[in-house]
Protein backbone atom coordinates (compact mmCIF):
# COMPACT_ATOMS: atom_id res chain seq x y z
CA UNK A 1 0.00 0.00 0.00
CA UNK A 2 1.47 3.33 -1.10
CA UNK A 3 0.75 6.25 1.21
CA UNK A 4 0.32 9.63 -0.40
CA UNK A 5 -0.56 13.26 0.22
CA UNK A 6 -2.40 15.84 -1.89
CA UNK A 7 -1.01 19.36 -2.03
CA UNK A 8 -3.63 21.85 -3.24
CA UNK A 9 -7.39 21.32 -3.01
CA UNK A 10 -8.79 23.23 -5.97
CA UNK A 11 -11.29 22.02 -8.56
CA UNK A 12 -9.01 19.47 -10.19
CA UNK A 13 -8.04 17.89 -6.87
CA UNK A 14 -11.49 17.73 -5.31
CA UNK A 15 -13.49 16.85 -8.42
CA UNK A 16 -10.90 14.91 -10.41
CA UNK A 17 -8.11 13.45 -8.31
CA UNK A 18 -9.90 12.57 -5.07
CA UNK A 19 -12.52 10.36 -6.78
CA UNK A 20 -9.71 8.71 -8.76
CA UNK A 21 -7.63 7.97 -5.68
CA UNK A 22 -10.64 6.58 -3.84
CA UNK A 23 -11.41 4.27 -6.78
CA UNK A 24 -7.84 2.95 -7.00
CA UNK A 25 -6.36 -0.06 -5.23
CA UNK A 26 -2.95 -0.15 -3.60
CA UNK A 27 -2.89 3.54 -2.65
CA UNK A 28 -4.15 5.59 0.26
CA UNK A 29 -4.28 9.37 0.70
CA UNK A 30 -3.26 9.96 4.30
CA UNK A 31 -2.51 13.72 4.28
CA UNK A 32 -3.71 16.91 2.59
CA UNK A 33 -2.67 20.55 2.61
CA UNK A 34 -3.89 23.82 1.14
CA UNK A 35 -3.12 27.49 1.71
CA UNK A 36 -6.84 28.19 2.27
CA UNK A 37 -7.92 26.84 5.70
CA UNK A 38 -11.55 27.05 4.58
CA UNK A 39 -10.96 23.96 2.44
CA UNK A 40 -10.31 21.83 5.47
CA UNK A 41 -14.03 21.03 5.73
CA UNK A 42 -14.15 19.63 2.22
CA UNK A 43 -10.99 17.64 2.86
CA UNK A 44 -12.53 16.07 5.96
CA UNK A 45 -15.78 15.34 4.11
CA UNK A 46 -14.16 13.68 1.13
CA UNK A 47 -11.08 12.14 2.76
CA UNK A 48 -12.05 11.54 6.40
CA UNK A 49 -9.00 9.36 7.00
CA UNK A 50 -6.53 11.99 5.79
CA UNK A 51 -4.73 14.32 8.19
CA UNK A 52 -4.92 18.06 7.47
CA UNK A 53 -1.79 20.21 7.42
CA UNK A 54 -1.75 24.01 7.31
CA UNK A 55 1.58 24.10 5.49
CA UNK A 56 3.54 22.05 2.98
CA UNK A 57 6.57 22.07 5.30
CA UNK A 58 4.56 20.37 8.02
CA UNK A 59 3.13 17.85 5.56
CA UNK A 60 6.52 16.93 4.11
CA UNK A 61 7.80 16.27 7.61
CA UNK A 62 5.40 13.36 8.02
CA UNK A 63 7.09 9.97 8.20
CA UNK A 64 5.78 7.07 6.16
CA UNK A 65 4.78 9.02 3.05
CA UNK A 66 5.65 7.51 -0.34
CA UNK A 67 4.44 10.22 -2.72
CA UNK A 68 2.76 13.58 -3.14
CA UNK A 69 0.10 14.61 -5.65
CA UNK A 70 0.73 18.24 -6.63
CA UNK A 71 -2.49 20.01 -7.65
CA UNK A 72 -1.43 23.63 -7.18
CA UNK A 73 -1.12 26.39 -9.84
CA UNK A 74 1.83 26.02 -12.25
CA UNK A 75 4.18 28.60 -10.72
CA UNK A 76 4.49 26.45 -7.60
CA UNK A 77 5.11 23.14 -9.38
CA UNK A 78 8.90 23.21 -9.70
CA UNK A 79 9.52 24.37 -6.08
CA UNK A 80 7.09 21.83 -4.65
CA UNK A 81 8.43 18.99 -6.78
CA UNK A 82 11.95 19.86 -5.71
CA UNK A 83 11.04 19.90 -2.02
CA UNK A 84 9.19 16.58 -2.30
CA UNK A 85 12.12 14.95 -4.09
CA UNK A 86 14.52 16.26 -1.43
CA UNK A 87 12.35 14.44 1.13
CA UNK A 88 12.70 11.23 -0.88
CA UNK A 89 9.13 11.21 -2.20
CA UNK A 90 7.79 10.25 -5.61
CA UNK A 91 5.74 12.96 -7.33
CA UNK A 92 2.57 12.98 -9.38
CA UNK A 93 1.90 16.47 -10.74
CA UNK A 94 -0.79 18.22 -12.73
CA UNK A 95 0.14 19.71 -16.09
CA UNK A 96 2.09 21.74 -16.97
CA UNK A 97 4.79 19.88 -15.07
CA UNK A 98 7.00 23.00 -15.04
CA UNK A 99 7.05 26.29 -16.93
CA UNK A 100 10.49 26.38 -18.56
CA UNK A 101 13.36 24.22 -19.82
CA UNK A 102 15.47 25.52 -16.92
CA UNK A 103 12.95 24.31 -14.34
CA UNK A 104 12.66 21.01 -16.20
CA UNK A 105 16.43 20.46 -16.11
CA UNK A 106 16.51 21.00 -12.34
CA UNK A 107 13.61 18.60 -11.75
CA UNK A 108 15.05 15.90 -14.01
CA UNK A 109 18.48 16.09 -12.37
CA UNK A 110 17.06 15.91 -8.86
CA UNK A 111 14.71 13.02 -9.71
CA UNK A 112 17.63 11.06 -11.17
CA UNK A 113 19.85 11.82 -8.18
CA UNK A 114 17.15 10.77 -5.70
CA UNK A 115 16.00 7.84 -7.84
CA UNK A 116 12.39 8.93 -7.60
CA UNK A 117 9.56 9.02 -10.11
CA UNK A 118 8.20 12.31 -11.43
CA UNK A 119 4.98 11.65 -13.34
CA UNK A 120 2.67 14.18 -15.03
CA UNK A 121 -1.12 13.79 -15.28
CA UNK A 122 -1.56 13.05 -18.99
CA UNK A 123 -5.19 12.12 -18.54
CA UNK A 124 -6.34 12.88 -22.09
CA UNK A 125 -4.69 9.66 -23.23
CA UNK A 126 -7.51 7.95 -21.32
CA UNK A 127 -10.45 9.88 -22.78
CA UNK A 128 -12.52 7.10 -24.41
CA UNK A 129 -12.49 8.69 -27.87
CA UNK A 130 -8.75 9.47 -27.77
CA UNK A 131 -7.93 6.00 -26.49
CA UNK A 132 -10.01 4.32 -29.21
CA UNK A 133 -8.49 6.53 -31.89
CA UNK A 134 -4.97 5.64 -30.72
CA UNK A 135 -5.88 1.94 -30.86
CA UNK A 136 -7.19 2.21 -34.42
CA UNK A 137 -4.08 4.12 -35.50
CA UNK A 138 -1.86 1.40 -33.99
CA UNK A 139 -3.88 -1.21 -35.84
CA UNK A 140 -3.15 0.57 -39.12
CA UNK A 141 -6.76 1.49 -39.88
CA UNK A 142 -5.73 4.78 -41.52
CA UNK A 143 -2.39 3.55 -42.79
CA UNK A 144 0.61 5.80 -42.29
CA UNK A 145 -0.48 9.01 -40.56
CA UNK A 146 0.35 12.09 -42.65
CA UNK A 147 -1.85 14.85 -41.20
CA UNK A 148 -3.48 15.65 -37.85
CA UNK A 149 -5.82 18.56 -37.23
CA UNK A 150 -7.07 19.56 -33.78
CA UNK A 151 -9.47 22.23 -32.53
CA UNK A 152 -10.27 23.10 -28.92
CA UNK A 153 -13.05 25.69 -28.86
CA UNK A 154 -14.13 27.51 -25.70
CA UNK A 155 -15.96 30.78 -25.08
CA UNK A 156 -14.00 31.61 -21.93
CA UNK A 157 -11.28 30.26 -19.64
CA UNK A 158 -12.18 27.56 -17.14
CA UNK A 159 -12.95 28.81 -13.64
CA UNK A 160 -10.69 28.04 -10.70
CA UNK A 161 -11.63 27.45 -7.07
CA UNK A 162 -10.26 30.52 -5.31
CA UNK A 163 -11.84 32.04 -2.23
CA UNK A 164 -10.60 35.48 -3.30
CA UNK A 165 -12.45 35.30 -6.61
CA UNK A 166 -9.19 35.34 -8.57
CA UNK A 167 -8.69 33.08 -11.60
CA UNK A 168 -4.99 32.16 -11.58
CA UNK A 169 -5.25 30.92 -15.20
CA UNK A 170 -5.29 34.55 -16.30
CA UNK A 171 -2.14 35.60 -14.43
CA UNK A 172 0.99 34.92 -16.52
CA UNK A 173 3.16 35.01 -13.39
CA UNK A 174 1.18 32.08 -11.98
CA UNK A 175 -0.08 30.14 -15.01
CA UNK A 176 2.80 30.86 -17.36
CA UNK A 177 0.43 31.59 -20.22
CA UNK A 178 -3.16 31.38 -21.44
CA UNK A 179 -4.90 28.91 -23.74
CA UNK A 180 -1.61 27.44 -24.99
CA UNK A 181 -0.61 26.48 -21.45
CA UNK A 182 -4.09 25.34 -20.47
CA UNK A 183 -4.88 23.15 -23.49
CA UNK A 184 -1.79 22.96 -25.68
CA UNK A 185 0.00 20.59 -23.31
CA UNK A 186 -2.70 17.94 -23.76
CA UNK A 187 -2.74 18.30 -27.55
CA UNK A 188 1.04 18.06 -27.79
CA UNK A 189 1.27 14.68 -26.08
CA UNK A 190 -1.82 13.22 -27.79
CA UNK A 191 -0.78 14.26 -31.31
CA UNK A 192 2.81 13.12 -30.81
CA UNK A 193 1.60 9.64 -29.84
CA UNK A 194 -0.78 9.42 -32.80
CA UNK A 195 1.97 10.27 -35.26
CA UNK A 196 4.54 8.15 -33.43
CA UNK A 197 7.53 10.42 -33.99
CA UNK A 198 9.19 13.44 -32.46
CA UNK A 199 8.41 16.74 -34.21
CA UNK A 200 11.16 18.40 -36.21
CA UNK A 201 9.90 22.00 -36.13
CA UNK A 202 7.18 24.21 -34.67
CA UNK A 203 5.63 27.56 -35.52
CA UNK A 204 2.94 29.42 -33.63
CA UNK A 205 0.96 32.64 -33.33
CA UNK A 206 -0.56 33.71 -30.02
CA UNK A 207 -3.35 36.31 -30.08
CA UNK A 208 -6.11 38.03 -28.15
CA UNK A 209 -9.11 37.68 -30.44
CA UNK A 210 -11.93 38.48 -28.02
CA UNK A 211 -10.67 38.96 -24.46
CA UNK A 212 -8.41 41.95 -25.10
CA UNK A 213 -8.15 42.85 -21.42
CA UNK A 214 -6.50 39.55 -20.51
CA UNK A 215 -2.80 39.47 -19.66
CA UNK A 216 -2.51 36.13 -21.51
CA UNK A 217 -3.41 34.89 -24.99
CA UNK A 218 -6.94 33.69 -25.68
CA UNK A 219 -6.06 32.02 -29.01
CA UNK A 220 -3.15 29.93 -30.24
CA UNK A 221 -2.55 28.50 -33.71
CA UNK A 222 0.30 26.01 -33.86
CA UNK A 223 1.88 24.06 -36.73
CA UNK A 224 4.09 21.04 -36.07
CA UNK A 225 6.28 19.38 -38.68
CA UNK A 226 7.11 15.68 -38.24
CA UNK A 227 9.05 13.26 -40.45
CA UNK A 228 6.51 12.64 -43.21
CA UNK A 229 3.62 14.25 -41.32
CA UNK A 230 2.23 17.55 -40.07
CA UNK A 231 -0.18 18.78 -37.42
CA UNK A 232 -2.35 21.92 -37.36
CA UNK A 233 -3.71 23.00 -33.97
CA UNK A 234 -6.25 25.69 -33.08
CA UNK A 235 -6.90 26.50 -29.42
CA UNK A 236 -9.19 29.34 -28.41
CA UNK A 237 -11.17 30.88 -25.57
CA UNK A 238 -12.80 33.19 -28.14
CA UNK A 239 -15.25 30.75 -29.77
CA UNK A 240 -19.05 30.91 -29.76
CA UNK A 241 -19.33 27.25 -28.75
CA UNK A 242 -17.70 24.65 -26.52
CA UNK A 243 -16.42 21.77 -28.63
CA UNK A 244 -13.42 19.58 -29.38
CA UNK A 245 -12.75 18.21 -32.84
CA UNK A 246 -9.83 16.36 -34.39
CA UNK A 247 -8.96 14.45 -37.53
CA UNK A 248 -6.20 11.91 -38.15
CA UNK A 249 -5.53 11.31 -41.84
CA UNK A 250 -3.39 8.60 -43.39
CA UNK A 251 -2.73 7.02 -46.76
CA UNK A 252 -5.52 4.46 -46.23
CA UNK A 253 -8.23 6.41 -44.42
CA UNK A 254 -9.17 9.05 -41.89
CA UNK A 255 -10.44 9.21 -38.32
CA UNK A 256 -12.64 12.11 -37.25
CA UNK A 257 -13.16 12.79 -33.55
CA UNK A 258 -16.49 14.61 -33.29
CA UNK A 259 -16.30 15.40 -29.55
CA UNK A 260 -18.14 12.23 -28.45
CA UNK A 261 -18.33 10.25 -31.72
CA UNK A 262 -15.48 8.61 -33.60
CA UNK A 263 -15.85 8.21 -37.38
CA UNK A 264 -13.54 6.02 -39.49
CA UNK A 265 -13.64 6.53 -43.26
CA UNK A 266 -11.83 4.07 -45.53
CA UNK A 267 -12.81 4.62 -49.16
CA UNK A 268 -16.58 4.24 -49.39
CA UNK A 269 -16.83 2.50 -46.01
CA UNK A 270 -17.75 4.55 -42.95
CA UNK A 271 -17.81 3.23 -39.35
CA UNK A 272 -18.96 5.11 -36.26
CA UNK A 273 -18.46 4.53 -32.55
CA UNK A 274 -20.14 6.51 -29.77
CA UNK A 275 -17.44 7.43 -27.22
CA UNK A 276 -19.04 9.28 -24.34
CA UNK A 277 -18.39 11.47 -22.51
CA UNK A 278 -17.61 14.25 -24.95
CA UNK A 279 -14.04 15.58 -24.86
CA UNK A 280 -15.45 19.03 -24.08
CA UNK A 281 -17.64 17.81 -21.21
CA UNK A 282 -16.27 19.25 -17.97
CA UNK A 283 -12.68 19.99 -17.07
CA UNK A 284 -11.77 17.61 -14.22
CA UNK A 285 -12.51 14.17 -15.81
CA UNK A 286 -12.31 11.85 -12.76
CA UNK A 287 -12.80 8.75 -14.95
CA UNK A 288 -9.67 9.66 -16.91
CA UNK A 289 -7.61 10.07 -13.74
CA UNK A 290 -7.93 6.51 -12.41
CA UNK A 291 -5.76 5.01 -15.20
CA UNK A 292 -3.24 7.81 -14.57
CA UNK A 293 -2.98 6.52 -11.00
CA UNK A 294 -2.42 2.99 -12.31
CA UNK A 295 0.39 4.20 -14.57
CA UNK A 296 2.02 6.19 -11.78
CA UNK A 297 1.80 3.31 -9.29
CA UNK A 298 3.17 0.92 -11.92
CA UNK A 299 6.16 3.17 -12.51
CA UNK A 300 6.82 3.52 -8.79
CA UNK A 301 6.49 -0.17 -7.94
CA UNK A 302 7.46 -2.04 -11.10
CA UNK A 303 8.85 -0.61 -14.34
CA UNK A 304 10.54 2.79 -14.41
CA UNK A 305 10.86 3.41 -18.12
CA UNK A 306 10.73 7.20 -17.89
CA UNK A 307 8.26 7.40 -20.79
CA UNK A 308 5.91 9.80 -19.05
CA UNK A 309 8.69 12.18 -18.01
CA UNK A 310 10.08 12.10 -21.55
CA UNK A 311 6.63 12.97 -22.90
CA UNK A 312 6.26 15.81 -20.39
CA UNK A 313 9.73 17.07 -21.27
CA UNK A 314 8.70 17.34 -24.92
CA UNK A 315 5.59 19.30 -23.92
CA UNK A 316 7.71 21.78 -21.93
CA UNK A 317 9.99 22.27 -24.93
CA UNK A 318 7.15 22.66 -27.44
CA UNK A 319 5.37 25.31 -25.39
CA UNK A 320 8.64 27.19 -24.89
CA UNK A 321 9.41 27.13 -28.63
CA UNK A 322 5.82 28.02 -29.58
CA UNK A 323 5.97 31.18 -27.48
CA UNK A 324 9.32 32.14 -28.97
CA UNK A 325 8.01 31.48 -32.49
CA UNK A 326 5.06 33.77 -31.84
CA UNK A 327 7.39 36.50 -30.55
CA UNK A 328 9.20 36.18 -33.90
CA UNK A 329 6.02 36.56 -35.93
CA UNK A 330 5.35 32.85 -36.41
CA UNK A 331 8.85 31.90 -37.53
CA UNK A 332 9.37 28.10 -37.68
CA UNK A 333 11.84 26.90 -35.04
CA UNK A 334 13.72 23.62 -34.96
CA UNK A 335 12.83 21.12 -32.23
CA UNK A 336 16.10 19.65 -30.88
CA UNK A 337 16.50 15.86 -30.75
CA UNK A 338 15.57 14.16 -27.48
CA UNK A 339 19.22 13.74 -26.43
CA UNK A 340 20.13 17.39 -27.08
CA UNK A 341 20.04 20.02 -24.32
CA UNK A 342 16.83 22.05 -24.30
CA UNK A 343 17.31 25.65 -25.50
CA UNK A 344 17.34 28.33 -22.82
CA UNK A 345 15.62 31.70 -22.98
CA UNK A 346 18.82 33.34 -24.22
CA UNK A 347 19.76 30.73 -26.81
CA UNK A 348 16.51 30.43 -28.79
Amino acid sequence: MLRGAIIGLGNVALDGHVPGWLASEGVEIVAVSDLDPARRGEAVARLPGARWFDSVDALLGVTGLDFVDVCTPPSSHAPLIGRALEHGLHVLCEKPLVRSPEELDLVRRLAAARRRVVHTVHNWHHAPIVKRAAQLVREGKVGRVSQVSWQTLRARPAATRDGRGVNWRLDPAVAGGGILTDHGWHVFYVVQRWIGARPLAISARLEKRRHAALAVEDTATVALTFPGAAAEILLTWAADERRNWAQVSGDEGALELQDDTLVLTRGARVERWPCPPAMSAGSTHPDWFTPVVAGFVGEVTRVRDGANLAEASLCVLLEHLARESSRRGGEPLEVPPAHAPAPSESSV
